[in-house]
Formats: C-alpha cells, structure tokens, sequence
C-alpha cells in the first residue's frame, strides 16, 4: 500500500489515487442514472423524464470541479448542490414513474455517487466521516421525496454495501499507512548503511592504493638499496610520501581545475615525477610516444595514470628480474595510453595471490574510478605489456546517466 514512496509523498499520493478512483465511479453512477432515465423516457413518451436527466448536470459540474481541486470547500458544496439535485431527480422520477419503493436501482446510483464524496483527499478518518454525512443526506433527501409521492420507504442495501466498502478500504489504507510509519525508517536506515558501505569500500580501496604505492614500495626500494645509509634522493621520497599519508591529503579528491599552462608543461604533468622516481630507485625506463597528449587530461585522469604507471613500473623493479621498462604514450581523440613494457619473467595474472593489491587496487580500481581501462599481456620468461586508457574527461566518464 505504501507503494515505496517517501514518507512525506506517500499519504498524499495514495489519497490522490483512491479520491480519482472514487469519483470515476461517481461518474459512471451518474452517467448510468441518466443512461436509465433517458432509456425509460424514450420507451415512454408519455412520461415527463427529461427534468429528472436536468436535475444531475449541476452535480455532475460540481463532480468535475471536485475532482479538480478536492478542498473541504467544493466537497460540501457538493454534498449540497447534490443533495439538491437528488432531491430533484428522485422527485421527477417518482412522480411520472411508479417505482416499488426507494430502493430502486434508479434511486440508488446517484445516491452512490454522492456518498462517494469522502475519496476526496480529506484524510482517511475525516473522509470516512464526509462519505456517512453525504448518504445521511442522499437518504434525507429521498424520504422527503417519497412522502410526497407516495412512494414505499425502503433500506437501500446497495448504498450500504458501497458505504461498507470505502469505509473498510479507507480503515485498510489507515492501518497500512501506521505501518509503513513504522518500516519506513528501517529502510532510511537501510539506505544509509549502504551508502556509508560504499564509501567504506571507497576509502578502504584508496588507502590500499595508497598504502602499496608508498610504504609497501619504499619499503621494497630499501630492501634493493645497498648496505649502509638510505640515499638522500630516497630519504626525501619517503618523507614526502609520508607527509602525504599522514596528512590525509589522499583522502580528497582532486580538484578538477588545473592551471592550462602548468598543464601543458611536461615537468607538471604527474607521470613526470613518477618517471623521475622509479629511476631514481634504479630502474632504467624510457618514455617514448606522443608525450604532450598527456597535457589533455584533467587532474583527476592524470593523476590516476600516473600513480598506475608508478605501480607497474615499481613492479618491474621488484619482481620482472630486469632494470629496465619502457614507457610509450598514445594520444587518442578520446583520451590517453600509456603502455608500460619490460622483456622480464612475465607472470600469469589469474596465479596472483589475493594479498597481491598492486595490481587490483593500485592499477585496475584506480584507474577504472576514472572511467578508464586496463589490459594486461604478460607470457611467461618473455615479459610483460600493461595498457592504461583514461579519457580526456574523467568526471564526465564516470558521471551517472
């Protein structure tokens, strides 16, 4: 019943849909009323119907402005010009036509229709309240009628078949409301906890990044120095690196504006310093390609490209057996590649430990957070190709639709 709307739009919306329903069937009631007299006065010429087919149209006017507006004002003007013009109707029709008592079909469809007043979008308890007081009314209006007329008084059972029904399905949607009331804030909550997981798993996976590109490969780098003091170049490095995690810089996401001219300067551009930072650590690389493409991306794409990079070179240094990669830079009408190449051992991918994150959170899930992709070649004693794609507009790629 809730129909997993918002606690602040579903009582409204749900009150919509039962007040539209109710006064389609208003309308049928009316129009099935006249549809009756109309037929009855074509058969009988002789009888003077057509004022009773007259005595509907204000209530069909008022059915309509109802229907438009649904305020307490337009719900009791019509109860009264309904009334009235059931008063009228029911008059015409019992004066020209016998009829068996009051409860006839004829008498009782525009009788529904007036009751029908509490689907009105009042609230549930008070439309249960305007739909008792409308047949109150109808009933009043159709003994009066009938006195005059001579008419046999009867119980309608039809009207209070229709009364019994909205009351019980406006009694249902109460009791479905106080419970949604309830099941509601479970699902907020519900909703948080999800949100607070995937930022969770964001940060977690970030910190792994980070945690393997700094501490885990300076600590590598220091196992591969020499014996006796760290150099001062990797001394620095490291206290850089530190200061970084420490600060918590890392946790921030990379401002998307860029000064064009730092940009555009090669010496500025991230995958610069990582070049300068693996070889400093002893490893020979040469970069090749189309390197100025790099100056299109944003901060975000090259930024991720080069701490990817830096893991793939890092990993060359630590587990290919050779000193020396390749860089190559491709610049495409959509983004940037950049391919990281050494004639190394090679390795299997699908053999790598699940404690190995370099490649899953350092390269993958860094650079696919940018909408980009990374391919892996890599045979066994021939060497290794990983390829980096981002594109020139890392926001607009990961951009929901």
């Amino acid at each position: 019943m809730s129909l997993g709307l918002p606690g602040h739009l579903r009582p409204q919306s749900i009150g919509r849909a039962f007040a539209r329903g109710s006064h389609v069937v208003s309308l049928i009631c009316l129009l099935a009323a006249i549809g009756i007299v109309a037929s009855v006065q074509s058969a009988h010429p002789e009888y003077i119907l057509w004022p009773a087919i007259l005595a509907l149209a204000p209530m069909l006017v008022v059915l309509w402005l109802l229907d438009r507006f649904r305020t307490r004002f337009f719900s009791a003007a019509y109860v009264v010009i309904g009334g009235a013009s059931i008063y009228w109707y029911a008059l015409t029709v019992m004066s020209e036509y016998p009829l068996k008592g009051t409860d006839a079909f004829v008498l009782s469809m525009p009788r529904v229709a007036l009751l029908l007043v509490g689907g009105s979008g009042l609230g549930i308890l008070s439309a249960i309240v305007w739909s008792v007081i409308a047949l109150a009314v109808a009933e009043t209006v159709l003994i009066i009628a009938a006195l005059q007329t001579d008419i046999p008084i009867h119980t309608d059972s039809l009207s209070l078949v229709v009364l019994g029904l909205v009351i019980l399905t406006l009694l249902l949607m109460r009791m479905a409301q106080w419970r949604t009331r309830h099941v509601q804030p479970d699902l907020h909550r519900a909703a948080r906890d999800e949100q607070l997981a995937a930022m969770r798993y964001t940060i977690e996976g970030r910190a792994a990044a980070v945690m393997h590109d700094t501490i885990l490969g300076h600590l590598a780098a220091i196992g591969a120095a020499p014996s006796g003091p760290i150099g001062r170049e990797l001394q620095a490095q490291i206290e850089r690196d530190l200061e970084i995690v420490v600060g918590e810089e890392w946790l921030a996401d990379p401002s998307s504006t860029v000064d064009a001219q730092a940009r555009n300067e090669w010496q500025h551009n991230p995958l610069y310093g990582v070049v300068q930072e693996t070889r400093q650590l002893g490893l020979q690389v040469e970069l090749s390609g189309d390197i100025p493409a790099l100056a299109r991306l944003d901060s975000a794409a090259a930024l991720a490209l080069a701490l990817a990079a830096k893991q793939c070179l890092v990993n060359v240094l630590k587990h290919s057996g050779t000193d020396s990669a390749e860089a190559v830079v491709y610049g495409l009408d959509a983004g940037v590649t950049v391919m990281i190449i050494d004639t190394g051992r090679g390795f299997s991918e699908a053999d790598t430990g699940s404690d190995r994150l370099g490649l899953r959170h350092s390269v993958r899930k860094r650079i696919e957070d940018v909408g980009g992709t990374v391919q892996v070649w890599s045979t066994i004693g021939r060497g290794t190709s990983v390829v980096i794609s981002v594109p020139t507009d890392s926001e607009a790629a990961v951009r929901p639709s």
